[in-house]
């Protein structure tokens, strides 16, 4: 049975995660760009905002015994499979697991312009993935 206090403190924290994201989006791509507190930020914030999604679809999955999950690709593909998100959903959230994955494992290697591209463009994507496990609740 789902925890709804799970999903809630969990989609609490992707709303902080996401509230501070938004006010990074302010700034122009130069000011972005130029300042390493700024796309600092950014980096982590967003990492935690996609580490408190796979954290809900695995409660989701386990707690439903939805299938198997050897991989966070599997996530979005089960529960898509099982009708609980849209393709189209399911596909921005595994390229968001491979930007987290970029985040964690190749931060020197991380593309500054990416970050901006994706903290000016993609934050509504997280949030709708927050709304597809707020209908849990």
């Amino acid at each position: 049975m789902i925890r709804p206090e799970v999903l809630r403190r969990k989609l609490a924290q992707l709303d902080e995660y996401l509230t501070i994201l938004e006010r990074l989006r302010r700034y122009s791509r130069a000011e972005f760009l130029e300042n390493p507190e700024r796309y600092g930020s950014a980096e982590r914030f967003l990492q935690l905002a996609i580490e408190s999604l796979l954290d809900m679809g695995n409660h989701v999955v386990a707690t439903l015994g939805l299938g198997e999950v050897r991989t966070y690709n599997d996530l979005p593909r089960i529960l898509a499979e099982k009708g609980h998100l849209s393709p189209t959903l399911a596909e921005k959230w595994v390229r968001m697991i491979g930007f987290r994955n970029i985040l964690v494992h190749e931060y020197l290697a991380i593309d500054r312009e990416i970050v901006y591209r994706v903290l000016a463009h993609d934050l509504s994507d997280l949030r709708e993935l927050g709304a597809a496990f707020a209908r849990f609740l």
